[in-house]
């Protein structure tokens, strides 16, 4: 319509209408799943039949290989963490995604923060001596790879198969470090299950809670149309007869 301007469209949220429905049940499957796990295997210093039984294959695979080991878990240690959450950042500061560079500046320290400061002292269940329970490395890689799945989900950029190879790399980053960490052994199965939980919740909340601050939009008032000046018509002096 002439004199107003077209409403701007609202900025983009790291989750979309359609997945924060997804991402509140997630993070209330995650919370549930941490709690029910921590009551059952509270001030446990021994692994009941279930992990024994999923733990040791890997225990024997690994006996008198530890540096390989180590290798597997690798992924789910500061350095890698620090390097990737920064190549993260800096990906988004250069497509102008701030709300996006705060989730992959926030998502690890946030989460293995919760797990170490919080809940392995709440838990308090050991593995040789030491608080296992959740797995610290798992729930890093696992904000890592919490995190790139939302920026992927929230940039239209990036092609449906480089989409599919990075997450494919998550994965397999992920799994690696459970296979680590059990054949060390520092872990417990259901540790890794636990710090897979925490990396994930923690990456929901903290995109649910990034999309609740209002961004920054551009006036929505209507542009007041200049005052229209009539034009002036050259005055028509009427003719003189020739008999005047």
């Amino acid at each position: 319509m002439e004199g107003t301007r077209r409403l701007p469209a609202a900025p983009s949220r790291l989750l979309a209408a359609s997945t924060r429905p997804r991402a509140v049940a997630t993070l209330a499957g995650c919370a549930i799943l941490v709690a029910v796990l921590g009551v059952l295997f509270a001030h446990q210093t021994t692994a009941d039949g279930f992990d024994r039984a999923v733990d040791a294959p890997l225990v024997t695979v690994f006996s008198g290989h530890s540096a390989l080991a180590d290798v597997f878990a690798f992924p789910g240690t500061t350095i890698p963490a620090v390097v990737l959450s920064a190549a993260m950042v800096v990906a988004c500061l250069l497509t102008r995604r701030i709300d996006g560079a705060v989730l992959a500046a926030v998502a690890v320290p946030a989460a293995v923060g919760l797990n170490d400061a919080l809940l392995k002292p709440w838990v308090h269940r050991s593995y040789l001596g030491q608080p296992a329970y959740p797995s610290g490395h798992t729930a890093s890689v696992s904000a890592l790879a919490a995190t790139t799945i939302v920026l992927l989900l929230a940039s239209p950029r990036p092609r449906r198969r480089l989409r599919t190879s990075i997450l494919a790399v998550t994965y397999l980053l992920t799994v690696s470090v459970v296979v680590g960490v059990i054949g060390m052994p520092y872990h417990y199965f259901t540790d890794t299950v636990a710090g897979a939980a925490v990396g994930t919740g923690t990456v929901c909340a903290l995109a649910l809670l990034l999309d609740l601050i209002p961004a920054v939009r551009p006036s929505r008032t209507p542009a007041v149309p200049p005052a229209r000046i009539p034009a002036v018509r050259p005055s028509r002096t009427p003719r003189r007869s020739a008999a005047s």
